[in-house]
């Protein structure tokens, strides 16, 4: 798959966030829209997966991390063919499976239930290993926010993954800057992010994780990596795609109404016109 179909791909998964975020009156579009491009790259291309088959046992594995952006895995879920795209507009509606925070019960396709951060990496590891012990060469994936990476559980599990040297585990950490109460400056800094994985013993890639050419790199670095997990610190815009969302600190976890919802696709409308 080249860049134009990922890239095209993405505006879909964009489309279908905002129409998921818009048809709830809730949920989180700023963080799911800054990974949109990390998680078309992974469905589409980097996984190995299979809609059709869930549970492969040999399926390479997906934990995210920061579950509240659970609208950018469904949207690229759906469009991968887990389950229908029309199911978005049933985001955190009673009922549905599709609930604000991912559940691994609900929806086959989902490794691990996740939304109270920090926690994600931990469970990588475990997968991750159990790879190991088992003799099984699938990868394991994990998309941390940089908020999140306050979290002290964070740095207990990647110094589990560098001393077990898990080379078949790779984290992305999403460097919005964006956090629900600021940037994550003035929260509490977790910069320079590299040099704290790299003294974890991590294989460190730093990127424009809004860039496909950069994302496809590094994710092939990662693969030639042996004796150490690898962390890819992707630097994203938050609400990447929607005019008024890019860079805002207040859409983190607000959903649109309906003038703003038009403004919303209007963007992403033109953003694919421009793709073709």
């Amino acid at each position: 798959m080249d860049k134009l179909e990922l890239q095209k791909i993405a505006v879909g998964v964009r489309k279908g966030i905002v129409t998921a975020v818009h048809a709830a009156k809730a949920g989180h579009p700023g963080g799911s829209l800054s990974a949109a491009d990390i998680f078309t790259y992974l469905y589409f291309k980097e996984m190995n997966i299979d809609p059709k088959n869930p549970k492969d046992p040999d399926r390479d594995r997906f934990v995210l991390s920061k579950g509240h952006t659970a609208p950018g895995l469904y949207s690229a879920m759906a469009n991968r063919g887990y389950f229908p795209v029309e199911d978005l507009t049933t985001l955190r509606k009673l009922g549905s499976k599709l609930q604000g925070h991912p559940n691994m019960n609900d929806i086959d396709g989902i490794d691990m239930s996740s939304g109270s951060l920090g926690q994600g990496l931990s469970a990588a590891d475990g997968m991750a290993l159990a790879a190991k012990l088992d003799g099984k060469s699938y990868r394991v994936y994990c998309l941390c926010g940089d908020g999140e990476i306050q979290e002290g559980q964070i740095w207990e599990a990647a110094m589990f993954a560098g001393a077990k040297k898990l080379d078949n585990l790779c984290l992305i950490v999403d460097n919005n800057n964006l956090q629900i109460d600021g940037t994550i400056e003035e929260v509490c800094s977790p910069y320079p992010i590299d040099k704290k994985f790299e003294a974890f013993n991590f294989h460190v890639i730093n990127i424009d994780g809004n860039d496909f050419d950069q994302i496809e790199k590094a994710f092939d670095e990662a693969r030639t990596v042996k004796g150490k997990p690898t962390c890819i610190v992707a630097k994203t815009v938050k609400g990447k795609g929607v005019s008024f969302m890019e860079n805002n600190v207040s859409w983190h976890g607000t959903a649109p109404n309906d003038e703003q919802y038009e403004v919303a696709m209007a963007d992403l409308d033109k953003i694919e016109e421009g793709l073709k």
